[in-house]
């Protein structure tokens, strides 16, 4: 397989170079800007390459194989969804990039069907692969007759109760089809007739109901829906099979209601969710070989395009689930485990976090280098448990199923604390989950809201006020990721713990609002929070390096961001750079942006970093003529971030801290493994070394990293009690004579 991939977006031709040599740009012409939904698809051929690359192990080329599915999934569920409803709607604005809703569809349809291409190639390696490593994904008619029957009991006691076979015929409808559900069709007929009719059965799927069927004890498996089509005698006893068919559809997830002045959020949220069970399908995919009669009858009855919206898949239907088989314990074959540093800066004698961060100042967390359990668990433990503590604020936007965030909320407020909790109902795929949460919250008598109508509070933010030693303080956690301890192993995120009193004053302010939904004219010392500050306050600051640049030539700007879509932003850049201001973009999906253009963002570097951990952190940095300012925070350079959501960015004034994120900027600003350089026509090319093997990814720099601080830590811990003791005997033996 060559790895060498030069993913190619579906964009317009470049300016010849007598337009690219003008000095000035039109910059609301279209053919300045790359198309959203194009270049998110371009991060997924960079997902596709780490799962055909051979130098990760092999169950993380599986992990990357499922990720793709995953990915593509939400994809169709969301944006071609939401375009979908604007073709519906007769919308004919134009994207930034010149596109009419049905163009994006159109040619994103183009960029999947190749994704799928390489896909179905990478999956067939990968089988052959773990075959050779004794793991097996079978066809139930390869399995020997012990093994048939080994399943075929299995299927007797476990799967068939489960079942239910739905005929097709004028008595009975053409069943509802569940959002991304694997179902047989299966066409039958009685033995002395020859008319056929159509049977649909529903794969039933569960936590306790894996997809892939394991044979026995060995590493050999088969998929369910196998196993049913192998069975279908004892489901339809008598009758004569003469097709069995695999297939699957996606539904449109952007189900919203309008939030003007609604009398209810909660119950608006529970009937979207309602909406989207039923919501229209954007995607039929069938298995390989299905007849024309059949692919027709279902996009017929399912109301989709039976050329556009209907895919052929030769390889496994859901491949999403391939995330059964990346988790398999197979140590060898998987990256060597990582196990989270504790932060040097909480390691002390005292066992009072609140202590520790107000004499020895803020605290800079880098997860999942650090430990998410002792540094952000930590904080919220204590606070739960503190005598002292008063109260506590926090805003949720997603957390883990067995959440112990939750729990010590529920502790604090049972321990007589005020405990207020902003819980987002929208979080996409997860407002069901933080419906119940926000339910249990409040049994335990803790004030929940659900922050303000209209916009999503994304901000990922912890208060707590302590009644110190000399009078009220505050502490707060300010995070780019959630409160989620599995994501926190996962994604690269940072975080800060603060109890500066002029942050911890800005998040009083930006609680009020939450919590009251009053607006008015609230004024911030450090924290850029949106919809209101944050975009007024990164373009003035790209303004001021363009001043600097024109004064003294020392212009640099670099961010780190999930995504640059906003065209504000986007404009602003193009302005630094023909002014002459350095600019690196450290983008991991979608951007808008070209660089490389003469005249108009020659300055602009833009990488992408795909590796072992998915990049969430956010940075924005500014040179500021040497007086540099470092933010991070939980906003992306998307016009819904900064226009639309609650979303807060924090700067970074400690000295070692700013040495950290330097140290982090420029590690992935140089590094050649899993970093791709983005060109002016949306494409990347992966760098690569003339080492076989590559230089390391950043994620296993920055893991050794952690690692060594958290060992000079624990040195520097035990020198000073050995210090202390030795101090402590000295003193004893004084008393003594």
């Amino acid at each position: 397989m060559n790895l060498k991939t030069e993913p190619e977006a579906d964009v317009r031709e470049l300016p010849d170079k007598k337009q690219q040599q003008q000095t000035t740009f039109d910059l609301q012409s279209p053919e300045w800007y790359l198309n959203r939904e194009l270049t998110w698809l371009e991060f997924n051929k960079r997902v596709l390459h780490e799962g055909q690359d051979p130098r990760n192990p092999l169950l993380e080329r599986v992990f990357f194989l499922a990720v793709i599915g995953s990915n593509l999934d939400e994809f169709f569920m969301k944006r071609i969804g939401g375009l979908k409803q604007q073709v519906g709607a007769s919308v004919r604005s134009l994207s930034v990039d010149g596109r009419l809703p049905q163009q994006q569809i159109d040619a994103c349809h183009t960029v999947v069907r190749e994704i799928l291409d390489q896909r179905l190639l990478l999956e067939s390696e990968l089988q052959r692969l773990l075959a050779k490593e004794g793991i097996s994904i079978k066809r139930y008619k390869d399995l020997n007759p012990e093994e048939q029957d080994l399943v075929n009991g299995y299927f007797r006691n476990e799967i068939y109760p489960l079942l239910t076979p739905q005929g097709m015929d004028p008595a009975h409808p053409f069943p509802f089809i569940s959002n991304l559900s694997v179902n047989l069709l299966v066409s039958v007929r009685y033995p002395e007739s020859d008319h056929s009719f159509l049977i649909r059965i529903k794969i039933p799927t569960s936590a306790d109901l894996p997809r892939f069927v394991q044979v026995g004890r060995n590493a050999v498996y088969i998929l369910l829906e196998d196993l049913v089509g192998n069975n279908l005698q004892l489901l339809l006893p008598g009758m004569v099979v003469e097709s069995c068919e695999t297939f699957r559809v996606t539904r449109n997830a952007i189900t919203e209601r309008s939030e003007e002045q609604p009398n209810d959020l909660l119950s608006m949220i529970e009937s979207a969710l309602r909406d989207r069970k039923f919501a229209e399908i954007v995607r039929l995919e069938v298995g390989s070989g299905m007849l024309d009669l059949h692919k027709g009858k279902l996009a017929a009855e399912l109301g989709v395009d039976g050329e556009m919206d209907v895919y052929e898949v030769a390889g496994i239907l859901g491949v999403r689930d391939l995330f059964q088989i990346a988790a398999l314990d197979r140590p060898e074959l998987h990256f060597v485990p990582h196990y989270p540093a504790d932060n040097p800066e909480l390691l002390g004698d005292d066992p009072n976090i609140f202590h520790t961060v107000r004499e020895h100042g803020d605290v800079l967390l880098q997860h999942p280098y650090e430990s998410f359990d002792t540094s952000v668990e930590r904080f919220l433990r204590e606070a739960s448990s503190d005598p002292k503590v008063l109260a506590i604020k926090m805003t949720l936007y997603r957390t883990a199923k067995n959440s112990r965030i939750i729990q010590y909320l529920i502790d604090a407020a049972q321990n007589g604390k005020q405990v207020a909790v902003v819980v987002e109902l929208m979080a996409r795929f997860d407002e069901s989950a933080n419906i119940r949460w926000a339910g249990f919250l409040e049994e335990a008598g803790i004030h929940v809201t659900y922050g303000i109508v209209g916009m999503k509070t994304h901000s990922k933010l912890i208060f707590v006020i302590r009644k110190d030693f000399n009078g009220l303080r505050r502490y707060a956690h300010i995070g780019t990721g959630n409160y989620h301890a599995g994501t926190a192993r996962a994604y690269v995120d940072l975080g800060l713990i603060t109890c500066d009193p002029e942050i911890c004053s800005d998040l009083t302010e930006l609680f009020n609002y939450l919590t009251s939904g009053c607006t008015p004219m609230r004024r911030y010392a450090k924290l850029l929070p949106s919809p209101k500050q944050l975009k007024k306050g990164l373009l003035s600051r790209i303004e001021r390096e363009i001043a600097h640049q024109k004064k003294s030539g020392n212009g640099l700007i670099q961010f780190k961001t999930n995504a640059v879509e906003d065209i504000d932003v986007v404009q602003a850049l193009y302005r630094a750079s023909m002014a002459g201001v350095r600019i690196d973009l450290i983008v991991r999906d979608s951007c808008r942006l070209r660089p490389g253009i003469k005249g108009l963002s020659e300055n602009i570097k833009v990488i992408s970093l795909v590796g072992r951990f998915l990049e969430h952190t956010r940075i924005y940095y500014f040179k500021n003529n040497g007086e540099e300012e470092y933010y991070i925070g939980s906003a992306d350079l998307m016009k819904r971030n900064l226009e639309s959501r609650v979303e807060v960015c924090t700067p970074i004034e400690s000295t070692q801290h700013k040495a950290l994120l330097r140290e982090m900027l420029d590690l992935q600003l140089t590094n050649i493994r899993n970093v791709w350089e983005m060109h002016a026509d949306g494409s990347y090319t992966q760098r690569r070394s003339d080492d076989v093997k590559g230089s390391a990814c950043v994620h296993h720099f920055l893991i050794n990293r952690a690692e060594k601080r958290a060992a000079a830590g624990r040195l520097a811990l035990a020198k000073k009690k050995s210090k202390k003791k030795i101090s402590n005997r000295q003193i004893g033996k004084k008393e003594g004579k």
